[in-house]
């Protein structure tokens, strides 16, 4: 053996001893556990977005890169932008609405006495959201085609009513983006609900009984109060998944819509970083799109009373 090599000792138990003492001390451990997301956040958030910020001021080119100032900025402002975004808002209202309000209705009648086998619907509600977006959105392209056989034109055709060519009209088309969103989500926002209403004290609803309380002023003055954090959490991340909305559109027109009525946001940077091979156009318009998210979501969260603290 060669002297001149060091003999690695291994380390005693009192060494050990203390490094797990080091690690699991009070200002190491939260560290510790938060490491997790802080690296995820870097690498798969803030790292692309520093990039996409960039690459909004160049010209990318395969091998090339050429800074070329606000030139993409300028010409974000056009009519299919304006378009993209027009039809990206009325989806997000449109969505907002239909998974707040309902999701709300169907929790409260899931957790009275009235239903029963409440298992088995909370269960079949939460299927939908595991459903693969090009699966269920190929589903729905049968079912609202555009011939007669269609079960969607079935339907209208038993009520009296004439056969809609569903993904060629304005308002179909919105109306086919939403029903696939709210199919997919309606049942994860059930269950949220459910569980804040858990922690609505029952005595509240005896207290209000015998005040002579019925059965809408309880759900009024009682359930919607304590729903309120939870209400601006589903709104919130509705805003922003709304906003970000790409598959609904894609399962339906792919490429692109007849007169942009399918055309989103998103749908529009695909379309110009992808498809154009524009990646620097659509990088600025991505920057555009996260600015907007972040001041609507701002001001929805500044009007809703989340920045208060609970004793104000």
């Amino acid at each position: 053996m060669d002297a001149n090599k060091e003999i690695k000792t291994p380390k005693t138990p009192k060494q050990q001893n203390k490094f797990m003492k080091f690690m699991n001390s009070k200002k190491v451990a939260p560290f510790v556990f938060v490491s997790p997301f802080i690296i995820s956040f870097l690498l798969l958030t803030l790292y692309p977005a520093i990039q996409a910020v960039v690459m909004s001021f160049q010209r990318v080119l395969p091998g090339e890169r050429q800074f070329i100032g606000w030139s993409n900025y300028e010409r974000i402002f056009n009519p299919t932008f304006y378009r993209a975004l027009e039809n990206t808002t009325i989806y997000v209202i449109l969505t907002v609405l239909v998974l707040t309000v309902l999701p709300i209705i169907f929790a409260v009648l899931l957790d009275s006495k009235i239903v029963r086998f409440k298992t088995l619907f909370r269960a079949s509600l939460f299927i939908p959201s595991l459903t693969s977006v090009i699966v269920a959105g190929t589903i729905f392209r049968m079912m609202f085609g555009e011939s007669d056989a269609a079960v969607a034109n079935q339907v209208l055709g038993f009520l009296g009513l004439e056969a809609v060519d569903w993904r060629y009209n304005s308002w179909s088309a919105m109306f086919l983006m939403v029903i696939l969103c709210s199919w997919r989500w309606m049942g994860v926002n059930i269950l949220y609900f459910l569980a804040a209403l858990q922690n609505v004290p029952k005595e509240l609803y005896e207290a209000a009984e015998i005040d002579g309380a019925n059965v809408f002023q309880k759900f009024y003055y009682v359930t919607l109060p304590f729903l309120k954090p939870i209400t601006i959490f589903v709104v919130t991340i509705s805003i922003i998944n709304g906003f970000r909305m790409f598959e609904e559109s894609f399962v339906f027109w792919e490429t692109s819509s007849p007169g942009n009525i399918g055309t989103t946001v998103v749908g529009y940077i695909y379309q110009q970083g992808i498809q154009m091979n524009d990646m620097g156009f659509s990088a600025a318009i991505g920057v555009v799109l996260m600015l907007i998210i972040f001041v609507v979501s701002f001001v929805q969260l500044l009007i809703t009373g989340a920045f208060k603290r609970g004793d104000e």
